[in-house]
């Protein structure tokens, strides 16, 4: 069965850092393109950055030159690192990865979530 983990969450103080890991473990053929959502409390669930297995980033406008995106692809890992980060980032941060566990079967998998508050 196909996991996700996460890590890399906690409490910063605004301005600071933080580095998000997510490790893919399971039955998988490939990946195909592998991201980050976040959602804070009382909205919705937004796009954070993604990654395709060609490894071109796209980022939320709100995130683009703080934020960065990497894959390891011999790892099934995906990193976002964090800087300059503000209490509007405080969210929940849910990986995903859009994976082939055969040849055939395409799916999106998510992680269990990890929080970063960044306080101000």
């Amino acid at each position: 069965q196909v996991q996700l983990v996460e890590s890399g969450g906690g409490l910063v103080q605004a301005g600071g850092s933080l580095r998000l890991s997510c490790a893919v473990s399971g039955s998988i053929f490939s990946i195909c393109t592998m991201g980050w959502y976040r959602q804070a409390p009382g909205k919705q669930r937004e796009l954070v950055a993604h990654i395709t297995s060609g490894l071109i980033a796209d980022y939320a406008d709100s995130v683009k030159g703080r934020f960065t995106i990497s894959r390891d692809n011999a790892k099934n890992t995906v990193y976002l690192q964090m800087n300059s980060l503000e209490p509007e980032d405080t969210a929940v941060y849910y990986c995903y990865a859009d994976l082939f566990t055969t040849q055939w079967q395409r799916d999106d998998y998510w992680g269990q979530g990890t929080q970063v508050t960044v306080s101000s």
